[in-house]
C-alpha cells in the first residue's frame, strides 16, 4: 500500500505540474502527482510537442516541393496525412514516457485518477472504476490547466466542428477548412493544412491576424499567408455554423455584409478556458475570479496550504510560464527566496512558417507606457545566412528606451526566430543597453546577426542596410 501522506501533492501533470513535482522532489520534499489522463498534460500529448511534429512534416513537404530552388530535382512527392499524424503521435508518446522515467528517477508517486481538493489539506482521487482514495499533504498545488474555449456560434461536435485536439488526429485530410481565430493555435494549424494542400480560410474577429503581435508582424504574416493561397478575413465574425448537410456552411459577418463559406471542417481556435470546474475549489473556499484562480506572487491562494500555477491562474497560458511558476512556487514552499516572475519578460513563440517570436513591449504599447523610443529593424533580405538558406522572409525589430538604452521589446518573424528570442529575454533580464548589444560580436553568417544589426539600425550605426 502506497503512502497517503505527502509533503506536496500536485494536481495535474502538465508542464506546470510535472516540473513543480520534479523540483519539489529535488528539494527533498515527498511528492505525489494526480493525473487523470497522460503524463505531460496537454502540452506533451495534445499541444506544443505533437503540433511541432506535424509542422515539421509540412515544412519537409514544402522543402521537397521547392527543391528545385536548391538545385535538386524531386518528382511526384505526396503528403501522406495518416503517416504525418502517426509520426506526431509517436513523438508525443515518446515524450510522455520520458516524464514517466523522470518521475521514477525522482521518486515521485503517480496517483492515477481525477483529483479533487478537499478542506483540511486533502485531495480525493477517483480512479476509472469509481474507487475514491483520500490523500493529504502540507502543500497542495493546483495545476489543472485549460481546454479549448467554445464560441456560442461555433459549437464543437468533434466531427465537423473541432478543437485543436481533434485537428491533430483527423481520419482524413479535409479538402476545405475554415479556421476561426488567428492566435498561435489558429495560424499554426492553418499553415500545416494549407502546406499539405487543404484550402484554408482564416476568420479573425479583430482587425488583424496574430493580434497580440506587433502590427508589422501581423501585416507580414498576412501577406505571406495570402501568397501561400490562404484566404484571410479580418474584422469578421462567425455568426452560425450549419452542419446538417454533408459538410459545413459557415455564415460570417463583416463590414461588407454576410456571406456563407462551404467547407469540410471548422477548426475553432479562439483561445482557452481554465479547468476550474469539478476540482473541489468551492468546497475549500478557494477564490476564483473571471474563471481563474486568484494567487499572490508566490502562487498561494487565499486558503493556506493551497497553491495554483499555470493556465488555471491569470497570465499568459504558455507552457514555459507554467514551468517557471511551478519552480518558484515549490522553492518558496521549501523555504528558499526565489525572485517573483517578471511577466513583462515572457517570450511568446508561434511555430507557423515563417516563425514568430516576441518579448516585451510592442511599439504601440511602449508609447502608451510613456516611453520615448528608438526603433531598429533589420530585414532578413539583407542577411547572408537567410539568402543562403532560401529564407529571406521577415525581419527583426527592436524597441529601445531612448533615455537609458534599455531593450523594451523584440519582435521577429522569419525562419528559426523562435530559437533567437531567448537572447532578447536574457539581455532584458540583465538590463543590457542597445550600445552593449551593438558591441556584442555575433557570429557570421547566422540569422542571429540580425539582432545586432537591428540594434545598430536603432542608433544609426547599421552596416548592412
Amino acid at each position: 500500500m502506497s503512502s497517503t501522506k505527502f509533503d506536496v501533492i500536485v494536481v495535474g501533470s502538465g508542464p506546470g505540474g510535472y516540473v513543480a513535482a520534479i523540483r519539489a522532489s529535488q528539494l527533498g520534499l515527498k511528492t505525489a502527482v494526480v493525473e487523470a489522463a497522460e503524463l505531460g498534460g496537454i502540452c506533451l500529448n495534445w499541444g506544443c510537442i505533437p503540433t511541432k511534429a506535424l509542422l515539421k512534416s509540412a515544412q519537409v513537404f514544402e522543402y521537397i516541393n521547392h527543391s528545385e530552388d536548391y538545385g535538386i530535382t524531386v518528382s511526384d512527392a505526396k503528403a501522406d496525412f495518416g503517416s504525418m499524424v502517426k509520426r506526431s503521435r509517436g513523438v508525443a508518446q515518446g515524450m510522455s514516457k520520458g516524464i514517466q522515467f523522470l518521475f521514477k528517477k525522482n521518486k515521485i508517486e503517480q496517483l492515477l485518477g481525477w483529483g479533487k481538493v478537499k478542506p483540511g489539506k486533502k485531495v480525493e482521487v477517483e480512479d476509472k472504476e469509481g474507487n475514491k482514495t483520500t490523500y493529504s499533504a502540507d502543500h497542495i498545488i493546483i495545476a489543472t490547466g485549460a481546454r479549448s474555449r467554445e464560441l456560442p456560434a461555433v459549437k464543437i461536435d468533434d466531427e465537423k466542428v473541432i478543437g485543436y485536439r481533434k485537428a491533430m488526429t483527423l481520419d482524413k485530410q479535409p479538402k476545405k477548412m475554415v479556421v476561426v481565430g488567428s492566435g498561435a493555435i489558429g495560424v499554426e494549424f492553418a499553415y500545416f493544412y494549407a502546406a499539405i494542400g487543404t484550402e484554408v480560410t482564416i476568420v479573425e474577429f479583430l482587425d488583424r491576424i496574430v493580434p497580440n503581435e506587433d502590427p508589422e508582424v501581423s501585416k507580414t504574416l498576412e501577406k505571406l499567408y495570402k501568397k501561400a493561397g490562404m484566404k484571410i478575413m479580418t474584422s469578421t465574425e462567425v455568426t452560425a455554423v450549419d452542419t446538417s448537410g454533408e459538410g459545413c456552411k459557415v455564415t460570417v459577418k463583416s463590414k461588407k455584409g454576410e456571406e456563407t463559406i462551404d467547407c469540410d471542417i471548422v477548426l475553432s481556435a479562439v483561445g482557452v478556458v481554465a479547468n476550474v470546474e469539478n476540482c473541489g475549489l468551492e468546497d475549500v473556499g478557494i477564490l476564483v475570479d473571471r474563471g481563474r484562480v486568484q494567487v499572490d506572487e508566490y502562487y498561494k491562494t487565499n486558503m493556506p496550504g493551497y497553491y495554483a500555477i499555470g493556465d488555471v491562474i491569470p497570465g499568459p497560458a504558455l507552457a514555459h510560464v507554467a514551468s517557471a511558476e511551478g519552480i518558484i512556487c515549490v522553492e518558496k514552499i521549501a523555504g528558499q527566496q526565489p525572485e517573483p516572475l517578471d511577466y513583462n519578460n515572457i517570450p511568446g513563440c508561434t511555430y507557423c512558417s515563417p516563425e514568430i517570436a516576441s518579448v516585451g513591449y510592442t511599439e504601440e504599447k511602449a508609447k502608451e507606457a510613456g516611453y520615448e523610443i528608438k526603433v531598429g529593424k533589420f530585414p532578413f533580405t539583407a542577411s547572408g545566412k537567410a539568402s543562403a538558406a532560401g529564407a529571406k522572409d521577415g525581419f527583426v525589430k527592436l524597441i529601445f528606451d531612448a533615455k537609458y538604452g534599455e531593450v523594451l521589446g523584440g519582435h521577429m518573424i522569419g525562419a528559426n526566430v523562435t530559437e533567437m528570442i531567448a537572447e532578447i529575454v536574457a539581455i532584458r533580464k540583465l538590463e543590457t543597453t542597445g550600445h552593449e548589444l551593438i558591441k556584442t560580436v555575433h557570429p557570421h553568417p547566422t540569422m542571429s546577426e540580425a539582432i545586432m544589426e537591428a540594434a545598430a539600425a536603432a542608433y544609426d550605426e547599421v552596416i548592412h542596410l
